[in-house]
C-alpha cells in the first residue's frame, strides 16, 4: 500500500506519559454520536481506575469541505483525531488501520498494548484491562488476541460484503486472523505490521491483511475464549456484559446506558 499523509495529527498524546493501552476506533465523519457517545463511556478520561488510556479515532477524509470543518473543530475540541488523506471508504479500511500502526510505531511505541475497533461496538474496558491485560507480564511482546478466525477461504460470491476477487486475492486460505470489530496487540507489534505492510500486497479486509502481516513476521495469535470477543450485539444485562470485552452493532445512546449501567452494577 502506498503511504499517507496526516492532516489531523496527535503527536503529543504520548509524550508526557507511556499509555498503558491504546485505543484506535475506526470510525467516519458522519458518526458524531457515536464519538461523543464513546467518549462519554467506556472510552472515556479515567474509564478504567489507574490505567493511562489514551483514545483516538481514526478517519480518512470526505468530498465536501464543509465536513473537514466540522472536523478539525471537533478535533480541536477533544483531541482525539487522527486523519489521513485517504479517501475513507469500506475499500479503504486497510489504509486506515495501516494509519493506526503506523501512528502508535511512530509516537507512542511505548504503550503496553493497542486495541483496534469500530465506532459501532462496546468496549468492557474495565474487564479488558482488569482481567486480560493486567496480569500479563510487564515484557509481553508478539501479543495478538482477539475473535480466532481460523481456516478462512475469499469468498467469491460478488453479492457478499466480503467478496474478494481472484484478482485482489488468488490464494484459496486466509492466515488466522482477528475479527476486525475488536483485537488487542502488544505495543511492539505496531511497528512489525507496518513494516510487513511495506512487502504484502494490499487486502481491503483489514483484519485479513493484519493476519497475513502477522504470518509474514512469525507471531502466533494467541487465542481467547470466544465468549469475550462478540461479532454479534450480546443481549444486554451487567451479569453478561460484566464478562465480554466486546459487542457489536451498538447505537449511541447504548454506549452510554449500557456503561452507566455496569458502573452501577460492578459487583453483580
Amino acid at each position: 500500500p502506498q503511504s499517507f499523509t496526516f492532516i489531523i495529527n496527535e503527536e503529543e498524546k504520548c509524550k508526557a506519559t507511556t499509555p498503558f493501552l491504546v485505543l484506535l476506533i475506526s470510525t467516519t465523519a458522519a458518526e458524531l454520536g457515536h464519538r461523543d457517545a464513546i467518549r462519554r463511556s467506556w472510552g472515556k478520561d479515567g474509564a478504567v481506575p489507574g490505567a493511562d488510556v489514551v483514545r483516538l479515532f481514526m478517519l480518512g477524509i470526505q468530498a465536501g469541505a464543509a465536513q473537514q470543518d466540522v472536523l478539525l473543530r471537533e478535533s480541536k475540541q477533544y483531541h482525539d483525531i487522527i486523519q489521513q488523506d485517504f479517501l475513507d471508504t469500506y475499500n479503504n479500511l486497510t489504509l486506515k488501520t495501516l494509519m493506526g500502526m503506523t501512528w502508535v510505531a511512530s509516537y507512542c511505541n511505548g504503550t503496553r498494548f493497542a486495541m483496534k475497533t469500530d465506532s459501532d461496538v462496546f468496549v468492557n474496558t474495565v474487564y479488558l484491562i482488569e482481567k486480560l491485560l493486567r496480569p500479563l507480564p510487564p515484557t509481553t511482546h508478539n501479543y495478538f488476541t482477539g475473535h480466532l478466525m481460523k481456516g478462512n477461504s475469499p469468498i467469491r460470491n460478488k453479492n457478499s460484503k466480503w467478496y474478494v476477487s481472484e484478482e485482489e486475492f488468488p490464494g484459496n486460505n486466509y492466515h488466522p486472523f482477528c475479527s476486525g470489530t475488536g483485537y488487542i496487540f502488544s505495543g511492539d507489534l505496531a511497528a512489525k505490521i507496518v513494516n510487513a505492510s511495506l512487502m504484502i500486497k494490499y487486502i481491503h479486509l483489514e483484519d485479513v491483511y493484519v493476519g497475513f502481516c502477522l504470518n509474514a513476521k512469525g507471531v502466533e495469535i494467541v487465542p481467547s475464549p470466544y465468549s469475550l470477543f462478540n461479532l454479534y450485539k450480546v443481549p444486554f444485562s451487567p451479569c453478561m456484559y460484566n464478562r465480554i470485552i466486546t459487542s457489536h452493532h451498538i447505537q449511541p445512546h447504548e454506549h452510554v446506558f449500557y456503561w452507566d449501567t455496569l458502573q452501577e452494577k460492578k459487583h453483580m
